[in-house]
C-alpha cells in the first residue's frame, strides 16, 4: 500500500516537474536538468546511502525520507500556486529530491528479502513491481484531466497528500525485521568494504555496468517526450500524457508476464532481451512521426524497460548477502542515477541535432552496449555466467 501511494506519488513529482520545467522555458536542456539535478545526488550520495542503510533501522529511515517527500511536493505546489515558481526554483526542489531519494532507496530496496522467503524473491520483486506499473499507468491517466480541472499546483498538492498517506501506512509496519546489528567499523570503511565484495563477483559488476549504459543512453529519452510531443508529433499535454500512459501499460504487462512465469525466468537471458529490445525500439522511435506507431514503440519500451530493470534487481537481490545488501543495492542505483547525466547530454544532443536522431542514437547505443556485456558475462567466466543463470531459487547468496 505504501509503495503504491508513494510511486503514483513519485511519478507525478518527476514528470510534473519536467512538464512545469517545459512550460517555463521550452528547452529540452533545462528540461534535462531538472533530471540531472534529481539523479545527480543519487550518483554522488547512494554509496553511503547503501552504508546507512546497513547500519540502521531500514524502516524508520524510509519513514523520515517519504516525509521529506511530502513537504518538497507541497512546496512546488505553493510556489506554483503563488505564481512564482522560476527555473532555478525547480531545480533546487529536485537537488532535495536527489539527496533524499540516495538514501530512501537503498533502505527500501533491501527491505524486501526480510519480508518473505529466499525461494520466493523472483514473485515477490516482481509482485512488488506491480505496483511501480500501475503508477505509471494512473499517474499518465489522470495527469492532463488533472491539470485541467487543478491545473499544474493541485497536482502537487495531490502528490503531497499521497506521501502523507504513504508516510502513515508505513507507521503500521513493524520495525523489528528492519533492524539492523550493531557496527564497530566507521561509514567510510563500510563503503570501501561494499566496493570491494562487489568487485568480487562478476555478475553483480556486469549488471551495475549494463544499467549504467543503459541510463545514459536509455531510459533518459523521457527528457526528451514534452518536446518529441509537440515539435514531431505536433501535439500538446493529451499526446504526452498519452505516450506516457502507453509505456505504463506496456511496463505494467511485463510485470505480469514477469510474476505468472516465476520460476521459469532466467534472469541474465531475460535482463539482456530486456535491455536490447528497449535499444531496438529507441531506434524505430528515432524514424517516426505517426502517432499510432509512436504510443506503440512506447509501449514496447514500457516493457522492455521493466523487463531490464526486474530482472536486473532480482539479481542483485538474489546474489548478495544481507550483511551487505543495502550497500550492493545503493551501488545499484548507480544504473538509475546515470540518468542524470544521460537527461542533460540527451538534451544537449537534442538542442544540436534534434530530438529524432537524438533518440536514434541514444538506441544504437543501448543495444551495443547490451551486446558487449552479455559477451564480457558469459564468455570470459563461463563458472559464474551459469550462476548467473540460475533461477533465483537456486542462485548462491555469495553471488557464485
Amino acid at each position: 500500500m505504501a509503495a503504491a501511494c508513494s510511486n503514483i506519488g513519485m511519478w507525478a513529482l518527476i514528470y510534473g516537474r519536467l512538464w512545469l520545467m517545459h512550460s517555463l522555458t521550452d528547452s529540452p536542456l533545462m528540461v534535462g536538468l531538472v533530471n540531472t539535478a534529481t539523479l545527480g545526488p543519487v550518483l554522488l550520495f547512494s554509496v553511503w546511502g547503501g552504508a546507512v542503510a546497513d547500519r540502521v533501522n531500514r524502516l524508520k529511515l524510509v519513514q523520515a525520507t517519504r516525509g521529506m517527500f511530502a513537504c518538497l511536493a507541497l512546496l512546488t505546489g505553493m510556489l506554483a500556486a503563488t505564481g512564482v515558481v522560476q527555473a532555478w526554483h525547480l531545480l533546487l526542489v529536485s537537488v532535495a529530491t536527489g539527496i533524499l531519494l540516495a538514501f530512501d532507496i537503498p533502505s527500501r530496496s533491501a527491505m524486501l528479502p526480510a519480508l518473505l522467503p529466499r525461494e520466493h524473491l523472483a514473485s515477490g520483486v516482481a509482485l512488488y513491481s506491480i505496483v511501480f506499473g500501475g503508477a505509471s499507468i494512473v499517474g499518465p491517466a489522470f495527469f492532463a484531466p488533472l491539470v485541467g480541472l487543478w491545473g499544474i499546483p493541485g497536482v502537487f498538492f495531490l502528490i503531497g497528500a499521497f506521501y502523507v498517506f504513504t508516510v502513515l501506512v508505513l507507521l503500521l509496519m513493524r520495525t523489528a525485521p528492519h533492524r539492523r546489528p550493531p557496527r564497530s567499523v566507521g561509514l567510510t570503511r563500510g563503503v570501501i568494504e561494499g566496493f570491494k565484495y562487489l568487485s568480487r563477483h562478476r555478475p553483480l559488476m556486469g549488471t551495475i555496468l549494463l544499467g549504467m549504459c543503459i541510463g545514459l543512453f536509455g531510459t533518459s529519452y523521457e527528457v526528451l517526450l514534452p518536446s518529441f510531443s509537440e515539435d514531431v508529433l505536433r501535439g500538446g499535454i493529451d499526446t504526452y500524457s498519452r505516450l506516457l500512459l502507453f509505456e505504463g501499460i506496456g511496463g505494467l504487462t511485463a510485470t505480469l508476464v514477469i510474476a505468472v512465469l516465476g520460476t521459469h525466468v532466467y534472469p541474465a537471458r531475460f535482463m539482456f532481451a530486456g535491455g536490447i529490445g528497449l535499444g531496438l525500439a529507441m531506434l524505430a522511435l528515432g524514424g517516426i512521426s505517426w502517432f499510432w506507431l509512436a504510443v506503440a514503440l512506447m509501449g514496447l519500451m514500457g516493457g522492455f524497460r521493466v523487463v531490464f530493470g526486474t530482472l536486473s534487481t532480482t539479481l542483485m537481490q538474489s546474489l548478495s548477502v544481507d550483511e551487505f545488501r543495502g550497500r550492493v543495492m545503493s551501488l545499484h542505483q548507480f544504473t538509475w542515477g546515470a540518468t542524470a547525466l544521460g537527461s542533460l547530454m540527451m538534451g544537449a544532443l537534442a538542442e544540436g541535432f534534434g530530438i529524432p536522431l537524438t533518440i536514434a542514437i541514444g538506441g544504437g547505443v543501448v543495444v551495443a552496449s547490451g551486446l558487449a556485456v552479455a559477451t564480457w558475462m558469459f564468455r570470459r567466466r563461463p563458472e559464474q555466467s551459469r550462476a548467473t543463470e540460475a533461477s533465483p531459487q537456486t542462485s548462491p547468496p555469495s553471488g557464485g
